[in-house]
């Protein structure tokens, strides 16, 4: 995405206004315990009918807002009871693509080989 290497992406779970703009939405990362809006992270929104997702970062000196909106077509948007979740760059790359971040195989760690 855009070529950026935030240092964390946070859904916001849910739907979210999007007639908020970079202000509104700031302050609804900073208020929703998502992290400090300052940080370098991403941001991502999401619309009721999952057909429009926004991008929120901070780039050295001022505010970036990045939306991309589907016209035949919906996000995979999570559906958990969390407020917020917290994923890598390529759940988001994936999620944007249309595929379900939950699908990728589970991460093992193994302390011996056997």
């Amino acid at each position: 995405m855009i070529g950026l290497n935030p240092s964390n992406v946070f859904l916001a779970l849910g739907a979210t206004d999007m007639r908020k703009a970079i202000n509104g939405l700031s302050l609804l990362a900073h208020h929703c315990s998502m992290g400090d809006p300052l940080s370098g992270a991403f941001f991502a929104f999401c619309n009721r009918h999952q057909t429009i997702v926004k991008v929120l970062y901070w780039d050295h000196n001022g505010f970036c807002l990045w939306q991309k909106k589907l016209d035949k077509d919906r996000f995979k948007w999570p559906k958990t009871k969390a407020e917020v979740m917290e994923i890598n760059t390529t759940q988001l790359t994936w999620l944007l693509a249309g595929l379900d971040i939950h699908q990728a195989h589970q991460k093992l760690q193994f302390t011996r080989v056997n």
